[in-house]
């Protein structure tokens, strides 16, 4: 198999936006720092982002090869990989918290409206609720309070971040061909006897990435803890990142490469379809206002 030079492969352990700093002593901080040198008036270009290509084996469901396929995705320079992806997730994550946790402070606890016993000549600590944070059944000191935690990354940024990952772990990609109609009925030993005929232990988690996933198979392999079954519909960067193995088939390669690969121009397509919807509008207007005249 012949891969051309993958750039280092983005993981949560690998990455190093996911580790803490080595320098632990703070003398050592303040001994290495050097001031700064003054900005320049000239305005410095953002890297280029690039396309990596990787050839792939396609194997069959006997596990022998049957062809080749590139992998052909835009990727972010190596100077800021690591912060794309890293952006990427953190957004996912927090996009999908709730924010409803929810406690009640003093004020808004039931009860503790009469003082419990006098202020003085009971030789004990003066108290004025019931209610006090102190005792149990009390209010939450500082508690959490209904947020939201949603926060926004441009189109762009998010579909680089994806490309960039999948390009990291060319090592790790395995293509298969396409094996739904392979499952007459549902039956899960099929399915991970398929996954050791390509190479993919079952303990490991993998992720299949299929544009046409049929019943037989979603039942065959949902008992599998450690697989993802996505389609193109669902892919997002958290399972990417979060699997030792990716699966794909010759149609999720050709999805790919043309929704993530440099060649693609669905933007400009959206943004010519918004045009021609405001000429048909304008035309209609005019052609009103030819009748009312």
């Amino acid at each position: 198999m012949a891969i051309s030079a993958p750039p280092p492969s983005i993981s949560f352990l690998s990455s190093s936006t996911f580790l803490k700093s080595p320098h632990k002593n703070p003398k050592f901080l303040f001994s290495t720092f050097k001031p700064l040198k003054p900005l320049s008036h000239r305005h410095t270009k953002a890297p280029p982002i690039r396309a990596d290509l990787a050839t792939l084996p396609i194997l069959s469901v006997d596990g022998a090869k049957i062809g080749e396929t590139t992998l052909d995705l835009k990727t972010a320079p190596p100077e800021t990989s690591r912060a794309v992806v890293h952006r990427g997730i953190v957004t996912d994550l927090r996009n999908k918290r709730r924010g409803t946790a929810s406690t009640l402070t003093r004020s808004e606890v039931r009860g503790g409206g009469i003082k419990p016993y006098a202020q003085k000549k009971t030789g004990r600590a003066r108290r004025g609720s019931q209610r006090t944070p102190l005792r149990p059944g009390g209010g939450v000191v500082f508690g959490p309070k209904p947020k939201d935690w949603s926060i926004k990354i441009n189109r762009k940024e998010k579909r680089l971040a994806i490309s960039t990952a999948i390009s990291s772990a060319a090592e790790n990609i395995v293509v298969v061909e396409e094996f739904g109609d392979r499952f007459e009925r549902p039956r899960t030993k099929d399915f991970i006897e398929l996954m050791r005929k390509w190479g993919i232990d079952p303990k490991e988690k993998s992720m299949f990435l299929l544009t046409e996933v049929s019943d037989n198979v979603v039942l065959s392999s949902r008992n599998i803890g450690t697989l993802k079954m996505l389609t193109p519909r669902t892919l997002n960067l958290f399972d990417i990142l979060n699997s030792d193995k990716l699966v794909f088939t010759q149609s999720a390669v050709d999805y790919l490469n043309e929704t993530y690969g440099v060649d693609y121009e669905g933007e400009f397509e959206d943004d010519e379809e918004e045009f021609e919807e405001d000429g048909e509008e304008g035309e209609g207007s005019e052609v009103e206002a030819d009748e009312n005249s």
